[in-house]
Parts: structure tokens; sequence; C-alpha cells
């Protein structure tokens, strides 16, 4: 059975492929694979923080109280690594590689930082504090991120 740790984990090791498919793009001339391959990461990114922002969070936070904590946290980095997918976007709408490599070495190292918050504290907790309801919560995430 998957926990809600390793399921996650292994997401973000998903979401980090797609990212170096998306990067390695950019190395190349066809800016409409750049495009193409940009938002197969962007679109599996928002389904990462879908399955976090309306399944996970909210079953944490209700279980433990806690809405201020670490889930809080996660929101606000969500909400800047969205801004680093709009920049990334335009510019490849501009066909500035300069602009997007930038903005791409920027989200890796916020990735980089999250991931490890999220998998070396926030997941441990949750598997804790959801264990007699974990699978139903993997099924609510895996119905939100279809």
């Amino acid at each position: 059975m998957d926990t809600i740790s390793s399921y996650m984990t292994s997401d973000h090791h998903r979401c980090d492929e797609l990212f170096a498919q998306a990067e390695a793009a950019a190395s190349g001339q066809d800016w409409g694979t750049i495009a193409a391959d940009l938002q197969v990461f962007l679109d599996s990114m928002h389904r990462h923080f879908k399955m976090e922002e309306e399944v996970l969070f909210p079953a944490f936070e209700q279980r433990t109280g806690m809405s201020m904590g670490p889930t809080q946290v996660m929101r606000m980095e969500h909400v800047q690594m969205r801004e680093l997918f709009d920049a990334m976007a335009d510019a490849v709408k501009q066909q500035d590689r300069e602009e997007f490599l930038g903005q791409a070495e920027t989200l890796l190292v916020m990735m980089q930082q999250h991931n490890m918050k999220e998998e070396q504290m926030l997941y441990r907790m949750v598997d804790q504090t959801l264990a007699g309801e974990m699978e139903e919560v993997l099924q609510q995430m895996r119905a939100a991120g279809a």
C-alpha cells in the first residue's frame, strides 16, 4: 500500500523529470517543442498542487486544527512558483531563451527547497496524522489529479 509520502514523493520525481525535459528543450531552436514540453510540465505541477490544495492540506488541517502552520507556508510557495510558471510561459511566447533559463533556474532552486520541506517534514506528519484514513485520502487525491 502506498503512503501519502511515497505517493507524493513519487509525483515530485515525475514533475522533476518533466521540468528537466522542458529545460533541456530550451537548448534547441524549436520554440514549438519548448512550449509543448513546458506545458506538459506546467500541467503536471498544477495537478500536483491541486491534489495538495484541494485534498491533502484540508484533510491535514481539519484533523490537526492547524491552518496557519506548514500547509500555509506550502500554499505561499505554490503562489510564488505559479508566478515563475507564468514568467517562463511569457519567456517562451517572447522566444527569450535567456529569460526562460533564468526563470527556470530560480524555479529549480525553489522546487528543490519546497520538495525537501514536504518530503522531510510535512508528508511524514501527514502520514502519521491521517494514518487511519490514508487510503481514502489517496483515492481523493488521485481523483482530484485525474
